[in-house]
């Protein structure tokens, strides 16, 4: 199992304006990161 580190700012990027594609990647890869955790295939720390 994966442990990984989210900083803190991320958590708030679904939250930003999804205009540029730079931003909707990150926003996929936090919400693909969060899906893993609640699936308990990466633990978060």
């Amino acid at each position: 199992m994966y442990r990984i580190y989210l900083n803190n700012c991320c958590f708030n990027r679904p939250y930003d304006d999804q205009v540029q594609q730079r931003i909707i990647f990150e926003t996929q890869a936090k919400l693909y990161i969060q899906e893993q955790v609640l699936n308990k295939d990466i633990e978060l720390f």
